[in-house]
């Protein structure tokens, strides 16, 4: 299998501050995110040969981020892919250099959800079904089966699960609290989540992450023209898409789920991943991934994809919650600039903002959020639909 491993470098990144941006448009966010990457890079928007941007509900063409940023006909591409569209428009530009059609390329994502949906949290139903039976709406619905599902395999107590849940949110929040680009600044208790209003059993309002407005955006280049821009420069590892089309959801022989368990993990980030590893050389994620930023859509999300990457033996992440593994000062820290949660979900924007971290992390940038020994780096995007997702996968490091 080809491999882009060390081929592909990251030199210059840029997000702005996410959350409800009234004042802002796409355009001014666009801009200020990929700005930053260009001063971060020490390249103008003249060096640029190639771009991908990753657009929802925010625009139709590649044009616009031409007109936005002034640039003077190159090929630009507008991908799609729910809320994989960040990763896969860096993933389409690690290609585009990797082949070496091009040299210096940009990828960036921006959503301006607020004017879309009319507010933060718009997407969760209200008023609060908390009866069981009564319809809610997607995605918190479907996700909350996930959950539901998670606890019956494992004999779990509503208790001790929705405990962990408030763990892993109290910990997001902190995260966020320490970075001055996030959504949610706001300290919570785990008897916040605990006693929050449920939004579909079991999941409460702290436990669903709301919507924002956003952008971020990357510089990647050639390893050799790296070295001329800069010292602290980011290696791709891998960079990889998985697009699901039910097959867990169907006739049950799915190699990695059986027949009545299709619903407790996402095979979509199994397979993900497994291309990931093999891409980047890893044969233990839980010793050799330092740090990782995940999708957590819901705080059951995030539990369940330490299970599907490898971070956690089935069925005992909840074990690796309790000990704290996934805190700031833990064995392998997660999420550690606050992810969906805190920072904020802006759809196509959230892949980049999570390379954002890593890449700070791995330069020693990261201020109070700062890891000790950060390595090996994963970013973890899903997205799609209550019966297949999309899952994108990129893995960062520095130089051997």
């Amino acid at each position: 299998m080809g491999s882009i491993k060390d081929k592909v470098a990251i030199v210059g990144m840029g997000a702005c501050k996410f959350g409800e941006n009234w004042d802002k448009s796409a355009q001014d966010m666009a801009v200020d995110a990929c700005y930053e990457a260009f001063e971060d890079a020490g390249v103008e928007p003249k060096d640029i040969k190639a771009a991908w941007q990753a657009l929802l509900h925010s625009g139709e063409t590649g044009s616009m981020l031409a007109r936005w940023l002034k640039l003077d006909y190159v090929p630009i591409t507008r991908v799609e892919n729910y809320c994989c569209g960040g990763l896969d428009a860096f993933r389409n530009a690690c290609y585009g250099v990797a082949s070496g059609r091009y040299d210096i390329v940009l990828a960036s994502g921006t959503e301006k959800l607020m004017d879309h949906y009319g507010g933060f949290g718009k997407v969760v139903p209200s008023p609060f079904d908390i009866s069981g039976v009564e319809f809610d709406l997607p995605p918190v619905n479907a996700f909350a089966h996930f959950a539901t599902r998670y606890m019956n395999k494992y004999g779990l107590s509503y208790e001790r699960f929705k405990r962990v849940l408030a763990k892993i949110e109290v910990k997001n929040h902190h995260n966020g609290m320490l970075n001055p680009k996030a959504h949610l600044h706001r300290e919570i208790t785990e008897e916040d989540v605990i006693n929050a209003p449920i939004i579909s059993w079991p999941l409460g309002l702290y436990d669903c992450c709301g919507l924002s407005d956003g952008a971020a955006a990357a510089i990647v280049t050639t390893p050799e023209i790296a070295k001329t821009l800069k010292s602290d420069y980011v290696l791709v590892k891998a960079a990889t898409i998985v697009n699901g089309a039910g097959q867990a959801f169907l006739a049950g022989d799915n190699s990695l789920v059986s027949p009545g368990e299709s619903e407790v993990n996402f095979p979509e980030t199994v397979h993900a991943a497994q291309a990931a590893y093999a891409e980047a050389g890893i044969k233990n994620p839980r010793q050799e991934i330092t740090h990782a930023e995940l999708h957590d859509c819901f705080s059951s999300t995030e539990l369940l994809t330490y299970e599907d990457l490898g971070f956690s033996p089935y069925g005992h992440a909840i074990e690796d919650v309790e000990a704290g593994r996934f805190t700031l000062e833990g064995e392998q820290p997660v999420n550690t600039d606050g992810g969906l949660k805190s920072f904020g979900h802006p759809l196509s924007a959230s892949g980049l903002r999570m390379l954002y971290e890593l890449y700070k992390q791995l330069q020693g940038k990261a201020g109070p959020r700062q890891i000790k020994n950060p390595k090996l780096a994963l970013a973890h995007n899903l997205g799609g639909l209550s019966s297949y997702f999309n899952v994108g996968i990129v893995i960062l490091g520095g130089r051997d």
